[in-house]
């Protein structure tokens, strides 16, 4: 049982930055658990405020659900205390619900609901899918609004009514209005958590709207830079947000954006260029090729001094 309660969950997660950690393969593709696990006290040490392990930075749709609990059980007992541990659970409402109680078994601490798999679906049956999922577990549950899985600001206050422990509300739409009318209408009911590729670009406009944390896939290689530019958007720093946007973050972008997928991708091959390889990404995925990998090198080398 996890000894945060689904409040304690999402006024931790508000609190600080979110780390999204890759999950190692073997050149054959199989989970490197012992690599996995390395990297999980690794990244402890920096300061995140939860862990999402086989988020979609960790490849969660490549991932058998037998990995994913692997996955979150190799987390959950390298995570440093104080930091809580969130899995995903995903596909249709039934295999989300045997995900959520995988969940518990592997010592997770709260809940990603990713999108449902493949289909389209009304509010009315989003709705009904989440309510599924929060009634079989106790803990925190956290929505990933996106793709085919897109929640209007009525539909989350229903589920926020009659779902306890429905806790926080991860956007990866990027709709201001979508934004403004949730908090307007739910106020601190809720955890906003920015999940855009690459938050790191929204991050400062998203917290005048109640987005107060966001999901930092560069924080697998560059922990020290991802942790700076999040304390200059809490502060308002405008001026170092944006020195830091033009330095790094939009050139990642550009990088990123070369193919579908590199979203995931380039956050691999920046574990390459510092010295702790994660090993390839899963199909349909593909890596990024020597030139662009000598590019985001160049870019990572630029930054002052990073922990390897």
């Amino acid at each position: 049982m996890s000894a945060y309660s689904p409040t304690d969950v999402a006024r931790q997660l508000a609190g600080g930055l979110l780390s999204f950690p890759v999950t190692h393969f073997r050149p054959d593709h199989g989970f490197d658990e012992a690599a996995y696990r390395e990297n999980i006290g690794r990244l402890g040490g920096f300061g995140a405020a939860g862990l999402f392990a086989a988020g979609g930075t960790g490849e969660f749709f490549s991932l058998t659900p037998a990995e994913v609990e692997s996955v979150v059980t190799a987390a959950a007992q390298e995570a440093p205390e104080g930091v809580p541990v969130i899995a995903p659970a995903g596909y249709g409402t039934a295999m989300a619900v045997e995900m959520a109680r995988s969940a518990e078994r592997a010592g997770a601490d709260g809940l990603l609901l990713l999108p449902p798999y493949l289909t389209e679906a009304d509010q009315d049956g989003l709705a009904a899918h989440v309510r599924a999922v929060c009634a079989v577990t106790g803990l925190g549950v956290i929505l990933y609004s996106r793709a085919n899985a897109v929640f209007d600001e009525t539909t989350v206050a229903a589920l926020a009514e009659d779902c306890p422990n429905l806790v926080g509300f991860k956007d990866g739409v990027g709709n201001i209005e979508k934004m403004t009318r949730l908090y307007a209408r739910l106020g601190d009911r809720l955890t906003y958590i920015g999940g855009l590729p690459t938050a790191e670009t929204f991050a400062l406009p998203y917290l005048e709207l109640g987005v107060t944390t966001y999901s930092s896939a560069m924080f697998n290689f560059v922990p020290e830079f991802a942790m700076r530019f999040y304390r200059a958007v809490r502060d308002h720093d405008r001026a170092a947000v944006y020195r830091y946007l033009d330095d790094f973050v939009l050139p990642y972008c550009d990088i990123r954006n070369r193919r579908a997928g590199y979203a995931v991708s380039i956050v691999k091959a920046g574990m390459k260029v510092i010295g702790r390889p994660a090993g390839p990404v899963r199909p349909p995925l593909v890596d990024l090729d020597e030139s662009e990998l000598a590019l985001l090198a160049d870019l990572v080398e630029r930054l002052p001094e990073q922990p390897r």
